[in-house]
């Protein structure tokens, strides 16, 4: 996980300007940012977001509706998208010692670099074929094509998941990752691709705050492998007769991880300059995560190093991932088997029947939307009240800016990543238990070293199979068919039931699963 720091928490660096009611709200900003995504194409639906109160429990029919009218016309999405995303950045500033400014002044700001290199070069050779750990085994071949062809099975991923996945299998020389740098924004963090990428013999360069349990993790992470870490020092603390650019020895592991870090929302501008040093076109991740505002201020600092080094390296490729637990447009296939699931339930419907009344037990699509291309698709909705408005928004605004920016020409890989029992996650005791619980409704929730395995792979698939749709050359029906292909969701959009519905009744399993 990558948060902030002290710096970061006491409003140095990325901030947010007063929102429509002259303070620093992240809610009423969040409301404003909704309600301007709605106008660009949709008047009816703003002013009706624009009137509800209490924003904190009404973001959620907010974002649903939003959804649902952008998945009714490819033209609106992509509006929508642009104006939302715009929206938050016209919040954004950079709070320096001389004042506040704009990003864009600070990132055109001529200074002196801050940041010197170390370097950390693997001692293992390169892994030539992909393999998952998954319940306490390493999968790989015939197992691993056979697991991955249960999880489509099972509703827990869409097929184009299981076929991504195996092209990647098909083709071993695209895990030979030797050409490849990539910054990772978020580098410890537990969903963060960093150990597949260097297991995989790529140039990784990694962003994350100056904690050294967290880069000795990652040093002898990188020591284990064909790739390196490359890491970011400031200048003042480079140990006498260090140089930038130095590879680590092994006896300097403990001073590098003492060092090693840089602050991504205080020094956003001087994260830029250290990653500007690769000098060609690379992939730029962001895998950050924070409570709270922080997540959005985290969102917007990423962002705005991210498009940076995309326009300064043209052919670079902008990577993210994506939480299932949100508002997704998904394909009819979903719809038809979340309906068949419904319709056999079993006995167990009568028992629900009465709790319909209070909204548990819901269908999980009780209406389905048409395109005015003709198709019919459905909107899953799996907000989760507990992660709060300011989560909602942070991944929102990750998700418009990647619909833009392919529209704009750039590679983007935005993948949808199952629920995954995190240290975030498990420390909410609510989501925890519900996790727990979720297995009994279809829902499958992974272990973080078998996601960020999977989810890895799928990167690879985005840069290496030309006609993947992170490819901006590859036509899309449908702006939102970004996220469709490849998701693995744990089963949320093929479930009988509206995810919210059975969320209490899978914590109480959970609590009491665990209790046994």
């Amino acid at each position: 996980m990558a948060a902030a720091t002290s710096d970061s928490a006491s409003q140095r660096g990325v901030v947010l300007r007063p929102g429509p009611d002259g303070r620093v709200s992240s809610t009423a900003i969040g409301q404003a940012v909704v309600v301007a995504a709605a106008a660009a194409a949709d008047e009816d639906l703003s002013q009706r977001i624009a009137g509800f109160d209490h924003w904190h429990r009404n973001y959620i029919p907010a974002y649903r509706a939003l959804l649902t009218s952008a998945a009714h016309d490819a033209v609106d999405a992509a509006a929508m998208s642009k104006a939302g995303a715009e929206a938050l950045m016209s919040y954004a500033a950079y709070q320096q010692d001389d004042g506040l400014v704009s990003l864009t002044e600070a990132f055109s700001r001529d200074e002196e670099p801050i940041y010197d290199t170390l370097v950390v070069r693997g001692q293992a050779a390169r892994e030539r074929d992909l393999s998952v750990p998954y319940q306490g085994r390493r999968l790989f071949g015939n197992d691993l094509r056979a697991q991955l062809h249960a999880w489509v099975d099972a509703g827990t991923a869409e097929p184009s998941f299981a076929e991504a996945v195996e092209r990647v299998m098909d083709n071993p020389d695209w895990l030979d990752l030797s050409d490849i740098d990539v910054a990772v924004l978020g580098a410890g963090a537990q969903m963060g691709p960093t150990r597949s990428l260097l297991r995989w013999g790529a140039r990784v360069h990694a962003v994350d705050l100056p904690r050294p349990a967290v880069w000795k993790r990652l040093i002898d992470t990188a020591r284990a492998t064909a790739g390196s870490l490359h890491m970011p020092v400031p200048v003042e603390s480079m140990p006498t007769g260090w140089r930038n650019g130095q590879t680590v020895t092994l006896d300097d592991d403990a001073a590098a991880a003492q060092v090693t870090g840089a602050d991504l929302i205080g020094r956003a501008p001087q994260v830029r300059d250290w990653l500007s040093g690769v000098g060609q076109p690379m992939v730029i991740g962001n895998y950050t995560y924070a409570d709270g505002v922080i997540h959005v201020r985290l969102s917007l600092a990423a962002d705005a190093v991210m498009t940076d080094l995309a326009q300064r390296f043209v052919g670079s490729t902008l990577a993210y991932l994506a939480t299932p637990t949100d508002v997704f447009m998904v394909p009819e296939e979903a719809v038809v088997e979340s309906r068949r699931r419904w319709k056999h339930r079993g006995a167990g419907r009568l028992l629900q029947a009465p709790l319909r009344l209070a909204r548990q037990f819901a269908p999980n699509y009780p209406t389905t939307v048409t395109t005015t291309t003709g198709r019919i698709v459905g909107v899953n909705d799996a907000l989760v009240s507990q992660q709060g408005p300011n989560y909602a928004l942070a991944k929102r605004f990750q998700r418009w800016r990647a619909t833009t920016l392919r529209d704009q020409g750039h590679r983007v890989s935005l993948n949808i990543a199952p629920a995954t029992r995190t240290e975030s996650v498990v420390k909410n005791k609510a989501l925890a238990a519900a996790y727990a619980g979720a297995g009994r409704f279809g829902v499958e929730v992974f272990e973080p070293a078998t996601s960020t395995t999977l989810m890895a792979a799928l990167l690879v698939h985005d840069l290496r199979n030309p006609d993947s749709a992170a490819n901006p050359s590859v036509p899309l029906d449908h702006p939102l068919d970004l996220f469709i292909e490849g998701a693995n969701h744990g089963g949320l959009w093929r479930l009988a039931y509206a995810p919210r519905s059975v969320l209490g009744v899978a914590a109480v399993l959970g609590m009491f699963e665990s209790r046994a």
